[in-house]
């Protein structure tokens, strides 16, 4: 039993030792064919790695020679640039060089010819010299000879001399001083005359004459009496509410509204024909269609401003400013209306702005609101003009503007060109034929100051006002005035008009100087 039993042992030590041998035997092969694989696949790694590397290589190579074909291609570029750049740089040093060349032969040669020339110059100087002395010689003995033959010394016939030069200038002084003025009234004239004519054609409108009454056409007679009223009180109703008097007369079918102020009587004929038109006349209704009317054309008074304002081409005007603007279609200055005057004076003022380079746009507004200090109310005391600067001055108009307004009737100092054009506008627009009425015990007036003044002159004989005071003629006394004064005359009378005296446009002054030799053959 136990003998088998170390032979089961022995067996199972045999078989284990065998399976232990085996086995290692086994992994022993195994491991050498798994390190054969790994050296296979290094060699493999190696010789793709040797071959991307040569790859890689081979391409730098190449990206390096072309960045080289490159930058030398650039470089013969830039160096075949300079060498080009040097060679025109050598060129142009070459042509100063010749020019040098010429200029200095030139120089030398004037530099001969100069040599030359002073000589000649000290030669003839010194003959000149000569020749002055030899003169100055003569001219003494002259003038001995001629103060023997004369009886005065040279110091006499020098005064002599002088003063009869000096009187001699004084001649050809004032002959020139009137060929200069008559040549300088001729252009200005001409230029001026162009520059209104201008104005004149292409701002030139028919202006209806305002007068103080309005007439309106009723359909029958049996209305009048319904205006008047029991016992008159309609019409007492009518006049308290529009201030203007309402005359029923026996004019067939018409009644006339007088007032001065325009506003009113428009009111007051706007008013009378809705009330006619209507045919309820009692004073409340008077009152109310009244009171309607003036919203009315309060309202149509700032519309007739603004379109006045894109009429002239202006903006940025105060709205006060614009109703007072408007109120001039309701004033009128000598018959004229005032809306249109001054929108005449203001083309005016911007066509002659233009033509002399000032700013048209400051001129037609200068102009424009040249009288617009006739529409402030009674209750204001002073002068238009006046009430006009204030009143822009007030709503921030431009300094020029304001000045302007100001100074058209010289009331203040002007200070830009621009108020002369408005002074000049205003007289055109007034002088028109046919723009204003002028009374005739004025207009009378005026003549007699006009001559009257003329002959305050020293000299003047006899003054006469033609062409409805356009043109005084001055007639002097021949022995007391010469020609070269009478110029002077005629300026000085002109002055003296222009400072004393108040008209429309100009007035032309007319020196007239006769001589008459009278002889009878008895």
């Amino acid at each position: 039993m136990q003998i088998d039993l170390v032979i089961v042992l022995i067996v199972v030590v045999a078989s284990v030792s065998l399976s232990f041998f085996l086995g290692w035997m086994i992994n022993s092969k195994m491991g050498k064919n798994s390190l054969a694989n790994a050296k296979e696949q290094a060699s493999k790694v190696l010789e793709e790695a040797e071959k991307e590397s040569k790859h890689i290589k081979r391409e730098k190579l190449l990206e390096v020679k072309d960045e080289w074909l490159k930058k030398k291609q650039e470089f013969d570029n830039e160096l075949n640039q300079k060498r080009q750049k040097l060679v025109n740089h050598e060129k142009q040093l070459e042509s100063r060089e010749e020019n040098l060349e010429k200029k200095y032969e030139l120089v030398t040669q004037k530099e001969k010819s100069i040599k030359d020339s002073e000589k000649v110059i000290a030669k003839q100087k010194e003959d000149a010299e000569r020749k002055q002395a030899e003169l100055d010689r003569l001219i003494i003995e002259q003038n001995v000879r001629l103060e023997k033959t004369a009886g005065l010394t040279s110091d006499e016939a020098k005064k002599m001399l002088m003063e009869n030069m000096i009187n001699k200038a004084k001649t050809d002084a004032s002959q020139a001083i009137k060929e200069i003025r008559d040549q300088a009234k001729v252009d200005a004239k001409k230029e001026a005359q162009k520059i209104v004519v201008q104005a004149i054609q292409r701002t030139a409108v028919d202006h209806s004459v305002e007068s103080t009454v309005s007439v309106v056409q009723i359909q029958n007679d049996e209305m009048k009496g319904r205006i008047i009223g029991r016992e008159g009180r309609n019409i007492r109703a009518f006049e308290a509410a529009t201030g203007v008097d309402v005359i029923v007369d026996d004019t067939p079918e018409a009644v006339i509204l007088s007032a001065f102020d325009q506003f009113r009587r428009e009111v007051a004929r706007i008013a009378l024909e809705r009330l006619i038109a209507d045919g309820r006349i009692h004073p409340a209704r008077i009152e109310e269609i009244v009171a309607k009317v003036e919203q009315e054309l309060d309202e149509e008074i700032q519309r007739e401003g603004e379109n006045t304002l894109i009429q002239l081409g202006l903006h940025g005007v105060h709205p006060e400013l614009i109703k007072h603007i408007g109120k001039m279609k309701y004033r009128s200055s000598y018959g004229q209306n005032l809306l249109q005057h001054s929108i005449e004076v203001a083309f005016l003022t911007g066509i002659m702005a233009a033509e002399l380079g000032f700013d048209t746009n400051l001129a037609r507004r200068a102009g424009l609101l040249h009288d617009v200090g006739k529409t402030i109310d009674k209750s204001v005391e002073g002068p238009h003009a006046l009430l006009g600067y204030d009143l822009t001055k007030k709503y921030n108009e431009h300094a020029i503007v304001v000045n302007a307004v100001g100074s058209h009737h010289e009331d203040i100092e002007m200070e830009h060109p621009i108020a002369a054009l408005v002074q000049a506008a205003d007289a055109i627009s007034g002088a028109r034929p046919g723009a204003r009425r002028e009374p005739l015990e004025s207009y009378v007036k005026r003549l007699e100051n006009l001559e009257a003044l003329a002959r305050s002159f020293e000299g003047v004989a006899k003054t006469y006002a033609i062409q409805a005071g356009r043109e005084v003629r001055v007639v002097v006394e021949p022995d007391k005035v010469d020609d070269n004064f009478s110029d002077r005359l005629a300026y000085d009378i002109a002055q003296k008009i222009q400072e004393e005296m108040e008209y429309p446009g100009q007035i032309k002054v007319t020196v007239i100087r006769e001589v008459r030799k009278i002889a009878y053959a008895k």
